[in-house]
């Protein structure tokens, strides 16, 4: 992680990690920024002008999208997780702490598509740290070119 950071407690700390790993694989980042409950996803019952939870917290969102192939964007939700989409792929409810480890996997070459004869199926793997997987249903209809090149 960053300078040794193993949990990344904010969205922004969350942000600056994933500037590191773009600039460790040469990739272009572009990131969007949402402060306030009135402005954030999931907080669409917040009222007109406020931007405060009722804790009295603001909610920081954040919609981070890479260049290159494969295809990828996070958006880093307030609550702790982050929804990645790999080439059109989506991969929810992936822990905060977990996206970068999900990244390099994916940058790095480690992830994978599993391809299963019968019943016909995909699934796109993504080693994470700790003999972990995460493994999401891939429809044959979204097989692109990079995840064709994935298959096992």
């Amino acid at each position: 992680m960053i300078d040794g950071m193993k949990q990344l407690p904010t969205t922004e700390a969350a942000v600056t990690a994933l500037r590191t790993i773009a600039a460790e694989y040469a990739r272009e980042i572009e990131v969007t920024d949402d402060i306030g409950a009135d402005q954030t996803s999931r907080r669409s019952a917040a009222g007109v002008g406020v931007t405060t939870d009722p804790d009295g917290s603001l909610p920081h969102e954040a919609f981070v999208e890479f260049g290159g192939v494969p295809r990828v964007s996070v958006r880093l939700f307030p609550e702790g997780d982050a929804l990645i989409t790999v080439e059109n792929v989506e991969c929810p409810d992936i822990p905060r702490d977990d996206v970068p480890a999900f990244l390099r996997s994916v940058f790095g070459g480690l992830a994978y598509v599993k391809a299963r004869r019968f019943p016909p199926g995909y699934r796109l793997i993504v080693p994470l740290p700790g003999d972990r997987t995460h493994k999401e249903y891939v429809p044959m209809v979204l097989l692109t070119p990079w995840l064709s090149s994935r298959a096992r």
